[in-house]
């Protein structure tokens, strides 16, 4: 595995409303940090970093615009030269600039990382991968909730995450873990 010197880091949903108790029980505790490692190493080494955040079309959703869950958690704020993008599904390439802003930016290769792991993290992942980039998914820097599955079973948000990586792992993406991403550049 080859890390590309403009390898985009993209980081999904990193707002305040992911941390409502609403939400229920999350796994990987420590994605955070991860995340924030990650974020790190890019902004030392001049790569470039997508923020992407959820704007809502629900109501009761905690990224509903003009509420404080839609604020970016501070620790993730973008800085100068960060992109963008703005989004009101899961998908970031939906209705957004984010594939033109890639493509323009010479970019194809991507390392996915936030929330929720079965849900923006893997719409996105998949729609990156059909569409030809080079997709890795960092495995510790995301997280996702308990769900019941379509039968009524509840299953942990440990259970709802390994599912989601093995969807995307080998067919949209490459799932890999932050020190694999590390070493490898």
């Amino acid at each position: 595995m080859e890390l590309r010197e403009n390898a985009a880091l993209v980081l999904i949903d990193q707002q305040k409303g992911i941390l409502h108790p609403k939400l229920g029980p999350r796994n990987n505790p420590e994605a955070e940090l991860r995340m924030l490692e990650l974020l790190a190493r890019w902004r030392d080494s001049a790569r470039p970093v997508v923020h992407v955040h959820h704007l809502s079309r629900s109501e009761d959703s905690v990224f509903w615009p003009g509420q404080s869950g839609v604020e970016v958690q501070e620790r993730f704020e973008p800085i100068a030269g960060e992109r963008l993008i703005q989004k009101q599904v899961p998908d970031s390439f939906c209705g957004t600039t984010l594939e033109a802003d890639l493509r323009g930016a010479g970019i194809g290769q991507l390392v996915i990382v936030g929330v929720a792991t079965n849900n923006s993290v893997e719409s996105t992942a998949r729609t990156a991968g059909n569409l030809g980039f080079d997709t890795w998914v960092a495995e510790d820097a995301c997280f996702t909730f308990d769900k019941a599955d379509y039968f009524g079973i509840a299953r942990s948000a440990a259970e709802v995450h390994a599912m989601s990586l093995a969807n995307l792992h080998g067919e949209y993406a490459t799932v890999v873990s932050v020190e694999r991403i590390l070493r490898a550049g």
